[in-house]
């Protein structure tokens, strides 16, 4: 039953994954990496699947053996060249760790980062994640994301730093107003746009 499961899991098939939960499958089952059902579906973009394994009590922070969650799954997809923010929004309304790390202090926030994912970014900040947070080489999303050009992520996470800096919300459109401290502006401004 666990192939066919994982393959009902794997190509988006509720129903069928749905009626073999009905028949004793485990909803938290995993494959021999560890990936668990709801890792899978979050990883492939299958919301409707993602939304059905939650209900059936899919365990939301299950881990695989490189420390790997549900959520990191969803932040990017090497295959489709994409992150899945409405999964990252059902895993985060679901009690998802926005700050679980694994190898190397790596957080949710900086894999998106790294990838250019600004929509991704934006479900994350909005969640209140940590945009301060470093890992064990000292850099922070921003960091990662303006060494790779990101500009539109750069720019999203100078703003929320910018608008959360002393607890006040900056006014001023132009970026001109009062910069948070480490904000790196020539970096930020003269970014090329690829």
């Amino acid at each position: 039953m666990s192939t066919e499961l994982f393959n009902a899991v794997l190509a988006g098939d509720v129903a069928k994954t749905a009626a073999l939960l009905k028949s004793g499958a485990d909803v938290n089952a995993s494959n021999e990496e560890g990936s668990s059902l709801l890792m899978l579906a979050a990883g492939a973009g299958h919301l409707a699947m993602v939304e059905m394994l939650l209900k059936a009590g899919a365990e939301v922070d299950a881990s695989d053996s490189r420390g790997w969650t549900p959520l990191f799954k969803a932040l990017f997809n090497y295959e489709q060249n994409r992150g899945f923010p409405e999964i990252v929004t059902a895993l985060i309304d679901a009690g998802a760790d926005i700050e679980h790390q694994v190898a190397y202090g790596t957080r949710p926030l900086m894999i998106a980062a790294g990838y250019g994912e600004a929509r991704v970014v934006e479900v994350l900040l909005a969640a209140g994640v940590d945009t301060g947070a470093m890992n064990e080489g000292g850099r922070t999303a921003r960091t990662i994301a303006e060494t790779k050009d990101y500009v539109e992520v750069v720019n999203q996470l100078h703003m929320h730093d910018l608008s959360n800096s002393d607890g006040k919300k900056s006014s001023c459109s132009s970026g001109a107003g009062k910069v948070a401290p480490g904000v790196n502006v020539v970096n930020f401004v003269r970014k090329p746009l690829h």
